[in-house]
């Protein structure tokens, strides 16, 4: 965003601040009490009006600051931006609320306590989908863009972290929109946190009449052939364990993107699969030892 572009934000409440504080001076310095009389109305809304003024001015500029600190890392969520709107909106209104009806403001907010508490139960599931979504846009599990793991509900890009709901959009394209409260109350695997790199896996048994050099060479050979995954850091093979069936391997490499990971996983397999044929016999096959029990007789 352009510096013009930053002013032009900050024009409308700029000028009802200035607008606002100069009737403010005005009639306290410029009108006599006569003219005005007893009534403090018109004093009073001016006043407000300056708070109202205050508040948007400063949300506007630490929203621009945000978005400034955006440019340069992930993408925030809207809800933080709107978070603070809604505080400093909140402060004007209870400092309007006190200066219009002064110290019978406490008994006027005391006496609705019960309404209050009507209305909280009958919308519990919005106020805990709202707060929990205050909760992640201030503690950040994910932003914007990245590519997330939700436990039992969603594995995709988010799209948008509202204050009621989160948005995510799938590897299959299926959009999804998600309480917020329900996203509290499960594990997130985020792929693109700290870094969009991460390391992936695929699971190979081979036959035991393979020797571990000779597999662990060859995938490794096969998997340095593929265009898709990261060859810095340098992709390698681990023996998992000796089991019944075979000996299994974690060939390991690194992805810079979680969108690829279908695509680079295949093509893993695909190079991998083609270097065994070569060397034959590699897959393993279920073995039946047949004995051969005589009955001793007298």
């Amino acid at each position: 965003m352009t510096a013009k572009q930053h002013a032009r934000r900050l024009l409308w409440p700029v000028a009802l601040l200035v607008l606002s504080v100069g009737l403010t001076l005005f009639l306290l310095h410029s009108v006599p009490d006569e003219v005005l009389g007893e009534d403090e109305t018109l004093r009073l809304a001016v006043t407000s009006a300056v708070y109202f003024a205050t508040a948007w001015l400063v949300s506007r500029i630490l929203g621009l600051a945000l978005d400034q600190a955006a440019a340069r890392r992930r993408p925030y969520p809207r809800l933080l931006k709107d978070l603070i709107a809604a505080v400093l909106f909140f402060i004007a209104f209870a400092a309007t609320v006190a200066l219009f009806m002064g110290q019978g403001a406490v008994g006027a907010l005391a006496g609705s306590g019960l309404i209050l508490a009507m209305l909280g139960f009958a919308i519990r599931n919005v106020v805990a989908d709202t707060l929990s979504g205050i909760a992640l846009g201030i503690e950040g599990p994910f932003r914007i863009g990245d590519w997330v793991d939700i436990d039992g509900l969603a594995r995709g890009k988010v799209i948008e972290i509202g204050w009621r709901t989160t948005r995510v959009l799938t590897r299959d394209a299926t959009y999804l929109i998600l309480p917020n409260s329900q996203i509290a109350r499960q594990r997130i695997t985020n792929y693109s946190a700290p870094k969009k790199q991460y390391r992936a896996q695929v699971t190979i048994t081979l036959d035991h009449a393979v020797p571990i050099d000779l597999a662990r060479d060859t995938m490794l050979a096969a998997v340095k052939e593929a265009k898709q995954i990261q060859q810095d850091p340098a992709p390698d093979v681990r023996v998992l364990g000796y089991e019944e069936g075979g000996i299994a391997y974690a060939v390991r490499y690194w992805l810079s993107r979680f969108d690829r990971d279908i695509d680079c996983r295949d093509e893993v397999y695909s190079l991998i699969d083609d270097a065994l044929r070569k060397i034959g016999n590699a897959t393993p096959r279920q073995r039946i030892e047949l004995v051969n029990m005589t009955r001793k007789t007298d």
